[in-house]
């Protein structure tokens, strides 16, 4: 099941990588086949001094999550922005999905 998230990259003052651009696709295509309620994820690379700063942000369906990272490679920071996201989107998720069954557990006893 492929589903197609709107996938925004925005590279300030640095040069367009066309593999970075492919990784950031793939890796949030498979977000958006875990993580149903995520549409949008917007990414935007530029460059610190020292290195690389990415901060990345994933909208959806009652869905909203922030974060930045720093690297001296553009796909390392890339990587850890996108396992950053993964783990929010994962701890939002299963706050959503205990947290009624936890209600309902509360409203048998």
């Amino acid at each position: 099941m492929s589903r197609n998230p709107s996938v925004v990259l925005h590279f300030r003052d640095v040069e367009v990588d066309e593999a970075v651009r492919e990784f950031v696709h793939r890796r949030c295509d498979h977000l958006a086949d875990e993580f149903h309620e995520v549409n949008r994820f917007e990414l935007t690379i530029s460059e610190n001094g020292t290195g690389f700063s990415v901060h990345g942000h994933a909208t959806g369906k009652n869905t909203d999550v922030a974060t930045h990272a720093d690297a001296g490679v553009v796909r390392a920071a890339s990587d850890q922005v996108l396992d950053k996201i993964e783990r929010q989107l994962r701890r939002v998720h299963e706050k959503r999905i205990f947290g009624l069954r936890r209600a309902v557990r509360r409203e048998r006893v």
